[in-house]
């Protein structure tokens, strides 16, 4: 585990400032707590009583304490580039002075009080953010038809056509040549895998989504990230995580003839037994019934769980925009479709992804396995030279950890599997011998990185996500009596 090799290009100066302010901003709201907290020198005492009444000294005393517990909350706001918190911090640290020189002629942590707000106030322009986060955006018609333009133009990656899904907001460059897919979580603007579109156009893309995440507070991350992205990315300043590996098959057929295929023979002459075949068909060519068994058997695996992914999985079968998408139906000794596989095209490459796997809960097991083999079969013989299965999170830690510490880690993984199906995935990915490719998580700055990771697991779904906002208010108009808007 680690980051890109070397460090990012230096940041400017102003960069860092937000971070400095905010450490020592609490550092100074701790020193004037413990002063608070503590008594008075009596030499102090002796000589302020000659200056001021006692009770203004008593509610100067009585002041420190949440003044400087109110600096120690605005430290993370300052952190975060609150504009209003540095103006806030500003003229919380010119009382704090005051208040200290009233309290007990406590010289020292007055003037590091006007320090800082001296040093907030000069650097007061890298404050920038009025409110945190992003407003919601309204829909533009046809925006999605021009994505899938430029994803059929530019989308060689793998993961291109999923840019395409109906619950992803959608970034531009300024002259139209790349776009993101995108979503809000946890306060981090979080990029679906690499942009697509020209070279120059993409990093122009990464830069201006890096400034409009910083103008909003928000922290910035991108999920399954190739490496050639996150070569681009590093030029931009963003730091990368290893993720995963996406797992590439070639197509073709199969040779489940060695003793290391043993459990994949098994499970696909169990299938072929019980009287199976596998067809491979156009999604545009489908017929309605067809396409009717197929949502069928896809709300049944489903169980009413929403539909999962968010970087590496589509959230439709029948998309009017990619009419070249391909299903592996199987299909049981009646002809009836019990289970099939969806692939998206890769665009420029003869490649197609996994869009989703279904089948019925009551299907013999091995069905998924005899699925894969038959679709390397079959898009092999549709001309197609590989196909992307799956991602297998941190795959390389228990395939072949490099030291100590992903051995460790893959321990752990282990353990998680339980919950999250990381080793079981990884193995059902490895018995078909794929080629490993490298995603990665880019994230802006190493303090953002728990951010980004909850962002991550939430989007993917891999952890429940709390309902965000506008859901709630949409709730709240549902359930409140429609008489609380008569008037």
């Amino acid at each position: 585990m680690r980051f890109l090799p070397g460090a990012p290009p230096p940041r400017p100066a102003e960069e860092r400032v937000p971070a400095l302010v905010a450490l020592a901003t609490a550092v100074v709201g701790a020193i004037n707590i413990a002063s608070a907290l503590t008594p008075e020198l009596p030499s102090r005492v002796d000589a302020l009583l000659t200056l001021a009444p006692v009770a203004e000294i008593e509610l100067a005393r009585s002041l420190a304490f949440p003044a400087g517990v109110g600096l120690l909350a605005a430290a993370w706001l300052l952190f975060r580039r609150r504009r209003r918190a540095a103006h806030a911090a500003i003229a919380l640290l010119l009382a704090m002075g005051a208040v200290d020189l009233l309290k007990g002629l406590d010289v020292e942590e007055a003037l590091l009080s006007w320090a800082l707000a001296g040093g907030l106030w000069r650097w007061r322009d890298t404050f920038h953010v009025i409110s945190a986060g992003l407003p919601p955006e309204a829909a533009v018609p046809g925006e999605r038809s021009l994505a899938a333009a430029v994803v059929r133009r530019h989308g060689a990656d793998t993961l291109a056509a999923f840019k395409l899904r109906g619950d992803l907001q959608r970034r531009w460059s300024r002259d139209g040549g790349a776009l993101a897919g995108y979503c809000v979580r946890a306060g981090t603007l979080l990029l679906a895998g690499d942009p697509v579109g020209t070279e120059e156009a993409k990093a122009a893309l990464l830069q201006d989504a890096i400034e409009h995440a910083r103008g909003h507070g928000l922290a910035l991350g991108v999920v399954a990230a190739s490496a050639a992205f996150a070569d681009i990315a590093r030029e931009s300043g963003l730091y990368r995580l290893y993720m995963g590996d996406e797992a590439l098959v070639a197509t073709g057929p199969m040779d489940l003839s060695s003793p290391a295929t043993k459990t994949l023979r098994k499970a696909v002459g169990r299938v072929a037994r019980h009287g199976y075949r596998a067809e491979l068909l156009r999604v545009a060519d489908l017929d309605a019934d067809t396409l009717g068994r197929l949502e069928a058997v896809s709300e049944g695996w489903r169980a009413g769980v929403p539909e999962r992914g968010f970087s590496m999985a589509h959230d439709r079968l029948d998309d009017e925009l990619l009419p070249d998408a391909l299903v592996v139906l199987a299909r049981d000794r009646d002809g009836a479709v019990r289970g099939f596989l969806h692939f998206v095209p890769t665009f420029g490459r003869a490649a197609a992804s996994l869009g989703f796997m279904r089948r019925d809960r009551d299907t013999p097991n091995g069905l998924t396995e005899f699925l894969v083999v038959e679709s390397a079969r079959l898009l092999g013989e549709a001309g197609l030279e590989e196909f992307s299965l799956n991602f297998a999170t941190f795959g390389r830690w228990l395939r072949a950890p490099a030291n100590a510490l992903e051995r460790a880690l893959a321990r752990l993984l282990r353990v998680a599997d339980r919950w999250f199906q990381i080793e079981r995935l990884h193995r059902f990915n490895a018995r078909f011998a794929p080629r490993w490719e490298p995603r990665y998580l880019l994230f802006s700055h190493p303090l953002q990185l728990p951010r980004v990771g909850l962002a991550t697991l939430w989007a993917e779904g891999w952890l429940p996500a709390p309902p965000s906002q506008h859901a709630l208010r949409k709730r709240a108009l549902e359930v409140l009596p429609a008489r609380a808007f008569r008037r």
